[in-house]
């Protein structure tokens, strides 16, 4: 199902949202440096009917980077073949987006569309390059692109020598019509494992040399499982196969964790850290935070206790 996918995007740029930094370099050509404010907004909108009850609209994503001017930004996950539909709601969204946020001074209103951008998990012949807006208005017509990045074209070596990580969880898309092979061939089974036990190995140094926490690294993993479990539930040994290696990795990571840490030893820098900044977010509840930071509930109650003194 779609919203499977969806909810993976969702999770991994909500708790994980410095990865989307250089996706959004590598889509719009930006140059970030990663040590950005990125502010999120609501991701529901209302969009107002005149005979029939207001209809909800849930976007992927909408945030601000706060660089040298602050931008806004909406991308949208998608796997589905591409139609006429998903760019009326894209526009759809980009209009209330700039209309939650529209400013009137002296009768003159002011709305400012965010960066927009759909990411493609499936490509197929159809698959554009790029969608385009023509706004056609009584003062003069508007036109401009929305770009399209496609996940099946980026190899590993692209992916991490771009620092795209956020797409590892849907890195499997690429060999997607390869799953029939796998599935019945041992040796083409091996070799889809031992790429996967590459992906972990380099996770695993980007960890070890500061570059992603192992916070950031479990979601990667735990995602990438996810999305396996999904996209190959007809396929049972690809989803033994690379989903229990993926359920394996995700099971040593969390014992590497407590065995360095310690037992019993009290909460750690980083997962103080870590749990705050998802406090201060407010989007999860205890137990979900508990469970994404390594810390018992009453640990996380206590943290949210001092945060309201």
């Amino acid at each position: 199902m779609a919203n499977i996918y969806d909810g993976a995007f969702r999770t991994i740029l909500n708790d994980c949202r410095k990865l989307i930094i250089p996706v959004i370099n590598e889509i719009f050509g930006e140059t970030y440096t990663g040590e950005e404010e990125i502010r999120f907004f609501p991701n529901e909108h209302f969009l107002d009917q005149q005979d029939e009850a207001d209809k909800e609209r849930i976007t992927d994503t909408n945030f601000t980077v706060f660089g040298k001017v602050p931008k806004k930004y909406h991308v949208e996950c998608e796997s589905s073949l591409p139609d006429r539909k998903i760019t009326i709601r894209l526009f759809e969204y980009d209009t209330q987006i700039a209309l939650d946020e529209g400013e009137v001074t002296e009768e003159t209103l002011t709305v400012t569309f965010p960066n927009t951008a759909v990411l493609y998990l499936r490509t197929y012949k159809k698959t554009p390059d790029k969608m385009k807006y023509v706004i056609v208005t009584p003062g003069g017509t508007v036109r401009y692109d929305i770009p399209i990045m496609k996940v099946q074209t980026y190899s590993l070596d692209d992916i991490f020598e771009k620092g795209l990580l956020m797409l590892i969880p849907f890195y499997i898309f690429s060999h997607e019509k390869g799953f029939p092979e796998f599935n019945h061939n041992e040796q083409k089974l091996a070799e889809l494992k031992a790429e996967y036990q590459k992906i972990l190995e380099r996770l695993d140094e980007l960890e070890q040399q500061g570059a992603i926490g192992a916070f950031d690294k479990r979601t990667i993993i735990e995602l990438s499982g996810d999305v396996i479990k999904e996209i190959a539930q007809k396929y049972e040994n690809v989803q033994k196969g690379v989903g229990d290696m993926m359920s394996g990795a995700l099971i040593e990571t969390s014992a590497r964790t407590i065995l360095s840490q310690g037992i019993n030893q009290g909460i750690s820098q980083n997962q103080r850290e870590t749990a705050l900044r998802m406090l201060q977010d407010g989007e999860l509840p205890i137990d979900k935070i508990a469970k994404y930071s390594g810390l018992r509930i009453e640990d996380v109650e206590q943290l949210a206790g001092l945060q309201t003194v």
